[in-house]
């Protein structure tokens, strides 16, 4: 399940709600909003926060809240009628601290309640089901880090994870946008450190496995990455290029089969005939996402298009079509046996 993030700071416009349709068909069926973000004003919290419900009931999004004592005020709340938010579109809260095990509990028997993953101790969760939480509406959801540095260690997130879908719990975490950026420090939005300045698209696929809801902590993504979201509901991943010369755009592509150690092999690049100049170039090397070509001098392998999955040296036989960029080299792990992919050209 993947989510995206939208912020109470700016209002709700139809804009906004355009470019939510189009999320939705991409994928995306959560949103999430914060209620306690210093930097905001909250006297726009309540009617921002209805917009933003009736967008969401209307287009079929899920919408969580990150909510605070102090927030739940500005909206004439209290913990005792904070699920009277379901009426404003709201289907989840996001719950921290000021709020008690019992209150957790009850608000369980009601909505969708989210915990803090990375806080959440085993006495506390005990307590809660002692209350009568219902698992089957409670998940775990981790932080996002603006601040470069103090994003989570990836071994302990996978151990925590672990452990908390152990108990029943299904788990949460955001990664970065790369269209536009949230202040105040426009670093990026990631729960891991490891995710920050890392594609939106190559975060996703890393927790896909192991996370049951992805979130873009970020506000907007860039059209190139949505364009990866896209495709991968058809089982296709993209990966964007600089070509070395003028290149033709293919369709999608597999990787064979039997996959090799060290390159992607396409299927299809033998299979059908192309107008990429086979002759012999002058040979270059091949660190890892080189995309080539067999030339003439390869015989029956002339045409066959593959792509490096380790730094490999020039080869006289095998002409360099271009390179994967550097955000979405990690992507190229992903493409395992029978793994669709599609090479998006693009320019300097």
């Amino acid at each position: 399940m993947k989510g995206l993030s939208i912020y109470l700071s700016e209002p709700i416009t139809n804009e906004t709600s355009e470019w939510l349709k189009r999320m939705h068909t991409v994928g995306f069926t959560s949103l999430f909003t914060s209620l306690h973000i210093p930097e905001d004003d909250s006297s726009l919290y309540v009617e921002r926060l209805q917009a933003l419900g009736r967008v969401a009931k209307t287009l079929g999004y899920e919408l969580v809240a990150d909510i605070a004592p102090a927030s739940l005020a500005t909206l004439g709340k209290t913990w005792e009628t904070a699920a009277t938010l379901t009426d404003w579109g709201v289907t989840g809260l996001r719950l921290d601290y000021g709020i008690s095990p019992q209150q957790i509990a009850t608000l369980s028997n009601q909505m969708m309640v989210a915990l803090n993953a990375s806080t959440l101790t085993a006495d506390e969760l005990t307590e809660m089901k002692a209350h009568g939480l219902q698992l089957e509406r409670t998940e775990a959801w981790h932080n996002f880090y603006p601040r470069p540095e103090t994003g989570l260690d990836r071994t302990w997130f996978d151990e925590k994870n672990a452990w908390l879908q152990a108990q029943g719990l299904r788990v949460q975490a955001f990664i970065p946008g790369d269209g536009t950026l949230r202040g105040p420090l426009f670093e990026t939005l990631p729960t891991l450190e490891d995710h920050r300045g890392v594609a939106p698209f190559a975060s996703y696929l890393d927790l896909i496995a192991t996370v049951d809801r992805i979130l873009v902590g970020d506000p907007r993504l860039t059209e190139a990455t949505i364009r990866q979201f896209e495709a991968e509901q058809d089982g296709v991943i993209v990966l964007r290029a600089f070509a070395n010369g003028r290149q033709e755009q293919r369709d999608t592509e597999t990787n064979r089969f039997d996959p090799a150690r060290d390159v992607i092999r396409s299927v299809e690049s033998r299979m059908s005939p192309s107008t990429i100049d086979l002759t012999p170039q002058d040979p270059s090397a091949r660190p890892l996402g080189t995309i080539t070509i067999d030339n003439e001098r390869y015989g029956r392998y002339a045409g066959e298009v593959q792509i490096t999955k380790c730094d490999l040296s020039a080869d006289e036989r095998i002409n360099v079509l271009g390179r994967v960029i550097a955000e979405d080299r990690p992507l190229i792990t992903q493409i395992g046996p029978g793994q669709k992919f599609r090479i998006d050209w693009v320019t300097l």
